[in-house]
């Protein structure tokens, strides 16, 4: 009789578990992750997989955020419901204020960037684990804004400059295009919103862009030269010092590669007019979702199978 009870204990265990995990495993696609791969997030290209982690800026990311950025693909924040700037703080915008993550806030020049031009086509990859239904929203950093202080939301325009609305997910990320506004120059941040319709979940990331910069005429020079005062030396009058005229005409270190993302038609006067600035390596997605889903959707299988069997085999005795 006795063992007859353990045998009932046992398979009220089973029947009691199995449906806790087939709705752990229905609520499995509300994990799903997703982040911009090209132009590459911060996030993506620090990460092991984003061929950046070496850069000094990634360096110093990774040290304050105690993590090696393996989950590029998990800054959200849940229940935002479109209160972005009510709930993210000024200085922590591309950490989504998540301390884990909060390396991607240091504020630097020197972040691995996309090439872009002004004017020009933008096409992004979003790479995602499972299709969900939202909305993205792009912002560009305003003219003027400097890479060396912290991002805050008054670096950004009220209003995206390009919205989009429910793309088809295809290859495992999502591609869409917008055209870029045509008054930046110089090192930008692409803040990208994705806020899902079908979780409660809202993604933040930054994406750093280098636009060419602004070109100096000939003419501009003579004159600003003439009036100058005499007492003033001439690189003076055209508000440029020896160092930052170095610091133009340096070239990215050999090996870097540009993203498709950023592969435009671009005139020789714009590639000779880019930055330092390291160049991210971006794909085409395909990267997958990051580790820890993975893992834990392999766990679930695991154990709903083990558990349905011992039940199976209860049964029968």
């Amino acid at each position: 009789m006795s063992r007859m009870t353990a045998h009932h204990r046992a398979a009220l265990a089973a029947t009691a578990v199995t449906p806790l995990l087939l709705s752990l495993w229905a609520a499995a696609p509300a994990l799903a992750h997703g982040a911009p791969t090209g132009p590459a997030s911060r996030a993506f290209a620090c990460s092991p997989e984003g061929g950046s982690a070496g850069t000094a800026a990634c360096r110093a990311a990774v040290a304050a955020s105690g993590q090696n950025f393996a989950a590029w693909d998990d800054i959200r924040v849940p229940n935002v419901n479109g209160r972005d700037r009510q709930t993210i703080p000024d200085g922590k915008l591309c950490s989504g204020g998540l301390a884990s993550y909060k390396g991607l806030d240091l504020t630097r020049a020197d972040f691995p960037a996309t090439r872009v031009s002004p004017g020009g086509t933008l096409t992004m990859t979003y790479t995602a684990t499972i299709a969900h239904a939202g909305t993205f929203k792009l912002f560009l950093t305003k003219p003027g804004y400097d890479p060396s202080k912290s991002l805050t939301w008054s670096d950004l325009p009220t209003q995206p400059f390009a919205q989009i609305k429910d793309p088809k997910l295809s290859n495992g990320a999502y591609h869409f295009s917008a055209r870029l506004p045509s008054d930046r120059t110089g090192h930008q941040v692409l803040y990208t919103i994705w806020q899902t319709s079908s979780t409660p979940d809202t993604y933040y990331s930054c994406s750093d862009v280098v636009f060419p910069k602004a070109a100096t005429s000939s003419k501009a020079t003579s004159a600003a030269r003439t009036t100058a005062p005499a007492s003033t030396p001439a690189h003076a009058s055209t508000g440029a010092s020896p160092s930052a005229s170095a610091h133009r005409s340096a070239t990215p270190s050999a090996g870097a590669s540009t993203p498709a993302a950023a592969r435009t038609s671009e005139p020789a006067a714009v590639a000779a007019a880019a930055d330092s600035t390291p160049v991210a390596a971006g794909t085409d997605a395909g990267s997958g979702p990051s580790a820890p889903l993975l893992a834990g959707g392999a766990a679930a299988v695991l154990v709903l199978t083990g558990g349905a069997a011992l039940f199976s085999r209860l049964r029968r005795r």
